[in-house]
Order: C-alpha cells, then structure tokens, then sequence
C-alpha cells in the first residue's frame, strides 16, 4: 500500500499537525538551524508527525514518537549545496511529542530586502490529509486522476529521480528508514522549492538520527 499524502488546506502556524510551512514546535532552547555555507538561518518546510506513521502505515507503535522538522537553505538557493543531506545546506530534526510550543524565529539575515521573499518561512501554512493507495508504486499512484494535488508520500519505499541516496545513520550505521517524500506543493506561497524534484526524509529512531535531501 502507499500512502498518498495530499493538502487539507490551510492551518493557523502553530497547529500541532503534519503540516507545510508555519513554525516547528520544539522544546523550549532548540536552536533554529543555520546553514553551514552562508551561515543565515534556514527554511522551515515542513513537521511530520511521528505517529502518523503508526496510524496510517503500520509503522511501529502509533502514539508519542514525536515529530520531524524539516529545514532548507533559501539564502542563496543553489549556491549553499541544500540538496545533499550532509553539506549543512538542510536539517532534519527529530523532536519529542508534546514538549513544547512553536520556535521563536530568528533574525532575518544581514541586508535581507523585506520585498525579497522570507527566507525562514513558506508564505502560507497548509495541513496535509492522507489518501491510502492499494499499489506500492508511489509514482503510479500519484499519476492517478483522484490523486491530483499529491504533496508526497508518507512512509514507503523512496521513488528516486537519479540514484539511490539512503543515508545511513552516523551512529548505528545502518540505512535510515525514510519518513516522508515530498513535491513541492500546489501554489508558489506553499511550494517548497525542490528544484521541480521530489525530497526525501529519513530517521534513525531508536539513535535519534535525521537526514533530508533532493533530487531533480
């Protein structure tokens, strides 16, 4: 089965949901992530809720996992390698269930424009519903008429655009299981910019491990 993630519609930014845009909750002193080229604060993209995937895919227990928060350089898109899960251009943190409220933004970057774009946050908030599939091919199913507006995938088997890139988690060493794919999004206030590709989120649970990255 594959489970077809699609757009609820929009949210209030604080909403402790799986969502795009708005800001991640996480215990109170969590630093927001800063982009290890450029060094300006990143993007948040996207929470996923941990137990949605007990819920909705069988994963593992259903109730108090957590979330995943997903963070991507727009300070200098291209130029700060974002795409890879190690260059320091994206975050993926794994937070506790229930530990807090949303993270204070930080400042803006040195010379930001305040007509150019936030390069923290995504223009709008939208929440994600789920759509189960009877296949297991992801792509299929996205292509599907009833499935028009997919935001991704939740849990799953990854459906690369280019080579297999399954990270392995720094502690355990052993290949992360993947969370969520995601498109970029339906309008240019909630797309998250992928470079017309498709990211992919992965965690090491038990070693509280996360990596994201793109293809395109």
């Amino acid at each position: 089965m594959t489970t077809l993630m699609t757009d609820a519609g929009p949210v209030a930014p604080d909403t402790p949901v799986t969502r795009t845009g708005g800001l991640p909750l996480a215990p109170a002193g969590t630093a927001w992530p800063h982009c290890a080229t450029c060094g300006g604060p990143m993007q948040f993209l996207a929470q996923v809720l941990l137990d949605d995937l007990g819920r909705h895919t069988g994963t593992g227990a259903a109730d108090g996992r957590g979330l995943l928060a997903l963070f991507m350089c727009r300070n200098d898109p291209g130029g700060c390698r974002e795409w890879s899960a190690r260059a320091g251009g994206n975050r993926a943190l794994l937070l506790p269930a229930g530990a807090g409220g949303p993270l204070p933004l930080p400042a803006l970057p040195d010379g930001h424009d305040e007509d150019d774009e936030d390069p923290r946050v995504l223009g709008a908030v939208r929440a994600v519903s789920y759509r189960p599939d009877p296949g297991d091919d992801y792509e299929a199913a996205r292509l599907r008429p009833r499935a028009e507006g997919t935001l991704g995938q939740l849990g799953g088997e990854p459906c690369w655009l280019q080579y297999d890139q399954t990270p392995d988690c720094p502690s355990c060493e052993r290949a992360m299981a993947m969370v969520v794919q995601l498109e970029e999004g339906p309008d240019c206030l909630t797309a998250m910019n992928f470079g017309s590709g498709s990211a992919y989120a992965f965690a090491c649970e038990p070693c509280g491990s996360a990596a994201f990255l793109w293809q395109c």
